[in-house]
């Protein structure tokens, strides 16, 4: 009764210690949308380390099928929707590229505050309505943003911004396989160019920002951005980077780096009072400047003459009128960058809170039959476990008696059963498990040895009614007593084999039923799967797969059941064999204590003979 009670309160313990730690699911955005991804943002040193809050950040989204299932959403993504952590506040949002059959997609989507130094904010990602149409994007960068040009395969020159900058093409092209999705191509003798309009015009010490991605074909004297002679000019040369205001004379901002050809970078420059040229996120080049009044035409790829053409691609070129700080290119970096780690995917929730993946529409496809052999596999896992776990406590119980037992036994002295003391009824009707882990410890009660040791005992006790060498200084046993001695030993010793190694047979048929249960469930849902198809006359890949698929759930259940059972069972049959090895040689030592102690003539129960007696 004592052990039944400790054993509630322990399982009562566990569930109100679950049920504290356990957090309420967020509510859901809108029922109509079936399922979600968590997307969690680190501004820490283990992710995007941004030292200040900064304000709409565009943020990229990269989707493929390790985080993001294509099949669940619509063909052109035109349901997904983007809430921020509170799970009520739609953001904006635009798919710069959606392409299933190769399972990948770049989404960007406004954050309105990107918290610093922080992994607490999230947003969420719904997706899974076929009713739902296309989001709206527009108005999704804010005033300050004049140009973002993300070279899209559709509509591959529009400005994405709200002032819709009309973009003149002279010989660029668009390919895919850039930085993000498509890049533009420039050939050394191409360029954009975006008219002056009143919107676009920097006021005299002002802010202005240039950013993209770039990947020059060569080393060279190209152009990435200029605007009007004597305004500003950003470019590549043999030394590395540059960016220049007016002349250049006395504002002329280099990063001594020249750019490997082939490989893609991050290239930013602000200006304001000072000219800041950024690579990879990070500053390179800093000196004061005063910028002045630019109203002129913007010339992406070349200078504002149109010399100086650069070769290469560039991506997600983007113009902004104000200095953006230092960590927005972090954040830029930790968004788009290849090991960006500012974004992480957690695993998609279906509309009832569960998790959405793959192996839970298998699921979802087991026939009766196969939840039959799963269930009777579940039952068996559980035995096996249980058995396990109980045996594995039960034999460490009885290692560390006979290790107590055995450090006792070798200190006695004249006496050899000074240790012995009998059970009390509680802990004789008490079960291996019991004792081990509640029964009182003072005698080696889960000690086998023990237990042999205390038939060996009763043995001599039977004989000469005591152990004391006081009273028996003079008793002997004779070589059969001393034999009669053994063979109850070793029966004893062949009764504590029989309960180290009981229920062991049910791990055994774990081992081997499992497999052969889970093969069971999986023939027979194939001969389901291929009869419904038959009965049907729809011979369809997605008609046959979900039922394979699920069929050899059956399998690995079996699998699951067995593995564990071998490993299990190959460990406590090693712990057994060395309590039983330890069994062997005590009752050699104790056999040999006694012979040594009692050798003599025969005695007859309850009377003792003198050496030489008639």
């Amino acid at each position: 009764m004592k052990s039944k009670s400790i054993i509630s309160t322990l399982l009562l313990s566990f569930a109100l210690v679950g049920s504290l730690l356990s957090s309420p699911a967020l509510a859901w955005w809108d029922k109509d949308w079936a399922y979600r991804t968590p997307i969690k943002l680190d501004t820490t040193s283990t992710g995007a380390a941004t030292g200040q809050a900064l304000d709409q950040v565009p943020l990229l989204v990269r989707l493929h099928t390790g985080n993001f299932s294509f099949l669940d959403s619509k063909i052109d993504g035109s349901d997904i929707r983007f809430v921020a952590g509170d799970d009520t506040t739609p953001l904006k949002y635009q798919i710069e590229k959606f392409d299933p059959a190769n399972n990948l997609a770049f989404i960007w989507v406004m954050l309105p505050k990107l918290e610093a130094n922080a992994k607490t904010q999230s947003l969420q990602m719904y997706y899974g309505n076929d009713s739902a149409s296309a989001g709206d994007a527009q108005g999704m960068y804010d005033v300050n943003q004049l140009v973002v040009l993300h070279f899209r395969d559709k509509d591959s020159f529009k400005d994405a911004t709200a002032y819709a900058n009309p973009v003149t093409v002279k010989g660029v092209t668009v390919k895919g396989g850039a930085e993000i999705a498509s890049g533009a191509v420039f050939n050394g003798q191409s360029s954009l160019s975006i008219a002056a309009t009143p919107a676009n015009a920097f006021a005299a010490s002002g802010g202005f920002t240039f950013s993209a991605w770039v990947n020059s074909a060569a080393s060279q004297q190209g152009v990435l951005f200029a605007r009007q002679a004597g305004g500003i000019e950003i470019g590549l040369d043999a030394a590395g980077m540059y960016a220049r205001v007016g002349d250049g004379k006395n504002s002329l901002a280099r990063a001594e780096t020249p750019l490997a050809p082939g490989s893609w970078h991050h290239l930013a420059v602000t200006a304001s009072d000072k000219l800041i040229v950024y690579l990879d996120g990070k500053q390179v080049a800093s000196m004061p400047v005063t910028l002045p009044a630019l109203n002129g035409e913007m010339v992406v790829g070349a200078a504002a003459d149109g010399s100086h053409a650069f070769k290469g691609e560039m991506d997600e070129v983007r113009i902004a009128k104000t200095a953006y700080p230092a960590d927005w290119f972090v954040a830029e970096m930790g968004s788009e960058g290849p090991s960006g780690k500012l974004l992480s995917y957690a695993e998609s929730e279906g509309n009832e809170g569960g998790s959405k993946s793959y192996f839970g529409t298998i699921l979802h496809s087991v026939t009766l039959d196969g939840w039959v052999v799963i269930g009777i596999l579940m039952v068996m896992a559980a035995i096996s476990w249980v058995v396990m776990i109980g045996k594995g406590l039960v034999i460490r119980r009885m290692a560390q008696d006979n290790a107590q037992f055995m450090a006792s036994y070798h200190k006695l002295a004249a006496d050899p059963g000074a240790l012995d003391r009998d059970d009390v009824a509680e802990n004789e009707s008490a079960s291996d498990f019991d004792k081990a882990l509640f029964g009182a410890h003072d005698h080696y009660q889960s000690s086998p040895i023990y237990r042999i040791y205390h038939v060996g005992v009763q043995e001599i006790k039977h004989r000469f009614g005591t152990t004391d060498p006081a009273k028996v200084r003079d008793a002997t046993l004779s070589p059969q007593a001393i034999e009669a001695i053994r063979a109850t030993l070793d029966a004893t010793l062949t009764r504590e084999n029989q309960r180290l190694n009981k229920q062991m047979v049910l791990l055994t048929i774990a081992i081997s039923g499992g497999p052969f249960l889970g093969l069971l469930g999986t023939v027979v849902g194939v001969m389901i799967t291929f009869a419904a198809i038959a009965a049907a006359g729809d011979v369809n890949v997605n008609a046959i797969a979900p039922g394979i698929a699920a069929a050899l759930v059956a399998t690995v259940a079996g699998l699951a059941v067995a593995i564990p059972a071998l490993f299990g069972y190959n460990y406590l049959a090693s712990r057994i064999k060395d309590i039983h090895a330890d069994m062997q040689v005590f009752v050699d030592e104790f056999i040999g204590r006694v012979a040594e102690r009692y050798q003599g003539v025969e005695t007859t129960r309850g009377i003792r003979l003198q050496r030489g007696a008639a």
